[in-house]
């Protein structure tokens, strides 16, 4: 048990404060998560401002808390190396990057769609509707990103994986991980109902900022 860093502490805050203050509004009638939730850029609800509060909205008391345990878990061990600042910085770029690939995959799914719509094929228009009208809510796309930059500061530290009774270096279950959220997007299992292209936009904005932060021969270590 890591004791918590101020940037982590505060973040857990905020989300814990937003996640009571959207049950109380939900309860009173006020669609708050509706209102600050992630929807489809071109969708009449989107507002420039979702891209930012979606990541402090969570769809219910579990996904609250396994991102919030991960939060904990990676974010204090790369806050203590950064510092304040750059893991800032770090949990922000991530968490944008994924809410721009995700709209990316989106945008690029209704091109492909709209060009297959016709009178005898209607579930295409239907599939249409329910990205426009799809949200997104969680800090998801951060948290992968902060597990990208563990694995990258501490690749053959050892995890223990939920459902997975054996341990595994870090460095293979983020390569594992991706691999499986890029098969999962492509292969459109929106039944799910997990965002995957956001988890993989965090890890892929979250590699290319470190990537950066070592060329410019900053202290990333």
């Amino acid at each position: 048990m890591r004791p918590l860093t101020p940037v982590v502490k505060n973040l857990l805050i905020i989300n814990v404060i937003m996640f009571v203050i959207m049950y109380i509004a939900e309860g009173r009638g006020i669609p708050l998560q509706g209102m600050l939730a992630m929807w489809y850029f071109d969708c009449e609800f989107f507002r420039p401002y979702q891209i930012v509060s979606h990541m402090f909205m969570h769809g219910g008391l579990m996904h609250l808390f396994f991102n919030m345990f991960a939060l904990y878990m990676f974010g204090t061990a790369l806050e203590s190396v950064w510092g304040p600042k750059r893991f800032l910085i770090f949990y922000f770029v991530t968490g944008l990057g994924a809410a721009a690939l995700h709209m990316g995959a989106q945008a690029l799914e209704i091109y492909l769609l709209t060009d297959s719509i016709t009178v005898d094929n209607p579930f295409v228009s239907e599939a249409v509707k329910n990205i426009y009208y799809s949200r997104v809510v969680g800090a998801s796309g951060a948290v992968f990103g902060l597990l990208l930059g563990f694995a990258m500061l501490f690749p053959n530290t050892e995890l223990m994986i939920i459902f997975i009774p054996i341990p595994i270096k870090a460095k293979y279950f983020v390569i594992f991980y991706g691999i499986g959220t890029l098969f999962f997007g492509v292969a459109d299992f929106s039944w799910d109902n997990i965002a995957h292209f956001a988890h993989l936009g965090g890890m892929l904005f979250g590699y290319l900022l470190i990537i950066y932060w070592r060329k410019r021969r900053n202290s990333f270590y």
